[in-house]
C-alpha cells in the first residue's frame, strides 16, 4: 500500500509497507547485521529477555529511549556484551515495542465486539500512558511489528461485523488517530490531572456506537 505525504502520522505507523528484516534465532534476534562480542559478566545469565525488561524499566522510568551504554550499564555488563544479542539499537527497539505491544488486551471471545474493542482501546491508551516516550518511538520506527499487533487484535474483534475492507480500515484510521491524539494531548498537559484516560471513554463509546450503527445498515437499502 502506497503512502501520501497527507496521511497522518498515525496512519503511517499503522500502514506503513516499509519492513526490517528481523531473524530470530532461539534466545537472540539481529536485524541484518551479525552479532558482535560476548557476554562479559552476570556470569552467563545475561539474555535478550534481561536486556528487554531493562530497556522497558529505563523507558517507563525517564519518558525516553535509553541509550545501549545505559543499558549495559544497568545489568552491569560491558556495552559490548548487548552486541552479542542485539545488534544495534534499532534491534532493541523493536524487541521492546513488540514486547509492551504484546501487553494490550487481547480478545478472548467472550465479550461483545463493543466491551472487546473498547477493552482493546483502554488498554493502549492505559500503555501509552505508562510509557511516555513509546508512541513517538512507535512513530519514528520503519519496522511494523509492533503496529501489527494492534492490527491483528482489532480484526479479530471487528470481524462478527464483516464489514467491507475500505469501511475496516477507515474504522481503524479514525480509532487510532484519536487514540494517538488523546495519549499526546494528555502527555502535553501532563498537569492537568482531568485528562485522564477513563475521560477517553465517552467518546470511544461514541465510536462503538456508531460502527455498530454502519454495521447495521450496510445491508440496508433505502426505499423511496
Amino acid at each position: 500500500m502506497t503512502i501520501k505525504s497527507c496521511h497522518y502520522c498515525s496512519y503511517i505507523l499503522f500502514y506503513s509497507v516499509e519492513k526490517v528484516s528481523v531473524k530470530y534465532t532461539g534466545d537472540m534476534m539481529s536485524v541484518k547485521n551479525k552479532k558482535r562480542g560476548r557476554p562479559l559478566k552476570m556470569g552467563g545469565k545475561l539474555s535478550s529477555e534481561a536486556i528487554v525488561e531493562s530497556a522497558v524499566r529505563l523507558l517507563e522510568q525517564s519518558g525516553k529511549v535509553p541509550s545501549i551504554r545505559k543499558i549495559a550499564s544497568t545489568l552491569d555488563v560491558d556495552p559490548m556484551a548487548i552486541y552479542y544479542y542485539y545488534s544495534n539499537k534499532t534491534a532493541i527497539l523493536e524487541a521492546v515495542t513488540v514486547d509492551l505491544m504484546e501487553s494490550i488486551y487481547e480478545p478472548d471471545g467472550h465479550k461483545s465486539w463493543r466491551d472487546e474493542l473498547l477493552c482493546l482501546s483502554v488498554s493502549y491508551l492505559r500503555l501509552l500512558q505508562d510509557y511516555a516516550g513509546l508512541l513517538e518511538t512507535m512513530l519514528a520506527m520503519s519496522d511494523v511489528s509492533p503496529a501489527k499487533i494492534f492490527i491483528s487484535r482489532f480484526e479479530e474483534i471487528l470481524s462478527p461485523l464483516n464489514l467491507p475492507e475500505p469501511d475496516k480500515k477507515d474504522a481503524m484510521d479514525l480509532l487510532v488517530d484519536y487514540l494517538h491524539g488523546f495519549a499526546l494531548a494528555a502527555r502535553c498537559n501532563d498537569g492537568n490531572k482531568s485528562l485522564t484516560v477513563d475521560v477517553a471513554r465517552g467518546p470511544i463509546t461514541f465510536y462503538l456506537d456508531a460502527l455498530g450503527g454502519k454495521a447495521n445498515l450496510k445491508d440496508v437499502k433505502i426505499s423511496r
